[in-house]
């Protein structure tokens, strides 16, 4: 019988995952916003995630209250390590929520919005890859509480992270727009995404050398057996998916490449569980000791196993009603 706590930190990882890919690519249309060549091709790019931006944040909701509700421990201790990238990134989501209204009802002001949907993808891209740069660091705990500093998150390697992200975020939405559009945009975005694949690449190399000399428990599960198999699998698989990419870049097929990146991600993620487990908070706070006690897990659960399928249900219908291609003209076709 599987530990509730280990089922728990399975949902909370998928949450995470899935708020990654879906949220990913419409930070990344914000973070690529500028490029576009015309107001028609902005609106183009805007219209391409307007039905379907909010729902997609429901993932970071769940992941978030997940771990408050039964990892409190957890919740406890990356708050106060990570309160700044947090708020930040939480402040520039909401300017980039609100440009999405407001840029539609005005012509004077639509530069300001404009800058809105742009920073605030960007800072919040930025900021989510600092927090992750923060938490593969290690956060200092001393007798169950956070004992480190107030810019311990602020280092070399979570900047790096942070620049990793904003790039892989913006080959996300490289591909979708790719996935959404015709013409002169998609060609645009097919230029754009040859760059933002090799950058994206260029970066899971560097963080992926440097991440196992953070921690010597990392460095022991990547080269010593049995996890030194993933040093190889793992390596092996993204050159995969970096094959499909290209060549469906090269090929001018619409949807491969954004199903490559997503497998970019996917490994990406699979990578740093098998760097945390069975740890929660590296280095030293575990699944087990987080979580909160058996009956509130249990508890939890039963509304989760109700909740996660309906949000599963509505995002696939969201997204089947919104299939196609965009229409610059007038909408999806």
């Amino acid at each position: 019988m599987f530990e509730l706590s280990f089922i728990w930190a399975g949902i909370i990882a998928f949450a995470v995952l899935t708020y990654v890919i879906l949220d990913g690519f419409d930070l990344g249309v914000g973070i690529l916003f500028p490029l576009a060549g015309s107001e028609r091709e902005k609106a183009t790019m805007m219209n391409s995630i307007a039905p379907i931006w909010d729902g997609n944040e429901t993932w970071l909701v769940l992941g978030g209250g997940g771990l408050f509700a039964v990892f409190p421990l957890a919740y406890a201790v990356i708050m106060p390590a990570l309160y700044m990238p947090i708020i930040l990134m939480l402040l520039a989501l909401i300017f980039r929520g609100v440009a999405f209204e407001y840029r539609w009802r005005t012509e004077r002001w639509k530069p300001v919005w404009d800058a809105a949907f742009f920073g605030g993808s960007l800072i919040a891209a930025f900021m989510q890859g600092i927090a992750l740069g923060a938490l593969v660091q290690g956060i200092k705990v001393v007798d169950r509480a956070y004992a480190g500093g107030w810019w311990d998150w602020l280092s070399l390697f979570s900047i790096l992270t942070g620049l990793a992200v904003v790039v892989g975020y913006a080959l996300l939405g490289a591909t979708w727009v790719i996935l959404k559009t015709e013409g002169s945009l998609q060609r645009q975005m097919q230029n754009r995404a040859w760059w933002l694949g090799a950058g994206t690449l260029g970066f899971i190399g560097i963080v992926s050398i440097l991440t196992p000399f953070q921690d010597p428990d990392y460095f022991s599960r990547w080269f010593n057996l049995p996890g030194s198999i993933f040093s190889v699998v793992m390596p092996g698989a993204m050159l995969g998916a970096a094959w499909a990419l290209f060549s469906g870049l090269k090929t001018g097929k619409d949807g491969q490449p954004f199903l490559a990146a997503i497998c970019i991600f996917v490994l990406c993620f699979i990578g740093i569980g098998i760097s945390f487990y069975p740890n929660i908070v590296p280095p030293g706070l575990t699944i087990a000791e987080a979580a909160a006690p058996d009956k509130s897990l249990r508890f939890a659960l039963v509304g989760t196993v109700v909740l996660v399928p309906m949000i599963l249900a509505y995002t696939a219908y969201a997204y089947w009603v919104f299939r196609g291609k965009i229409d610059p003209a007038e909408g999806y076709h």
